[in-house]
């Protein structure tokens, strides 16, 4: 059975960067309370995203996910704490789309380290102020219908294919992104697939 994995190798990114993970998996506190379990279910080379806002215990969560990631060749970044990054020895940071504005002082220490950084975008404009900011790459949601979001309105595989070709950075689809709907974004030039319910629900058996 076709599963993400095998949609995202048919992808052929318009801003390629081979240092790029193919997939990312979302953390999210409710939907995913420990996702250490589809952790292990990802392809090497994907990368994993601690966002788990608001949990007490979610440096505790960030030290396993490090462990796991680093034994499995997944790549694990942080959710915007620079801090927990550093002392987990994270992959990178991701960034809300309102954060990419960062202080040079934390751009040298992301470049110091080597770390990927990813930033959050709802919008054409959003896509532009990233890569002014100098992130890598953007997760661009919501494309499709999503439980995280219900009611919101989604971006549509034509107009997200479209924000792509005119946007300078690497694009990840985000919102909604599973087995029947990543099919429809094969052709519009995203650098990957991004998401929760993918990987827990139809799409679950990644590998």
């Amino acid at each position: 059975m076709t599963n993400l994995a095998e949609l995202s190798r048919r992808l052929k990114p318009r801003v390629p960067d081979p240092m790029l993970p193919p997939l990312i998996l979302m953390t999210d506190r409710q939907r995913l309370a420990d996702p250490i379990s589809i952790v292990e279910t990802l392809p090497h080379g994907s990368a994993v995203i601690l966002r788990h806002y608001g949990d007490p215990d979610r440096e505790l969560l960030a030290f396993r996910l490090a462990a796991r990631c680093r034994a499995l060749g997944l790549r694990l970044l942080i959710s915007e704490d620079i801090s927990l990054a550093a002392r987990v020895r994270a992959h990178g940071l991701h960034l809300p789309e309102t954060r990419t504005r960062m202080p040079p002082r934390t751009w040298r220490t992301c470049a110091r380290n080597g770390w990927l950084v990813t930033a959050a975008a709802h919008s054409l404009k959003a896509i532009m102020s990233a890569a002014e900011a100098g992130v890598n790459a953007v997760l661009l949601s919501s494309v499709f219908p999503t439980k995280s979001h219900p009611g919101a309105a989604a971006i549509g595989s034509l107009r997200f294919a479209a924000w792509v070709r005119r946007s300078p950075l690497p694009v990840y689809a985000l919102g909604g992104v599973d087995v029947d709907s990543a099919r429809r974004l094969c052709s519009s030039g995203a650098a990957g697939f991004a998401g929760i319910g993918g990987f827990t629900g139809s799409g679950r058996t990644v590998r």
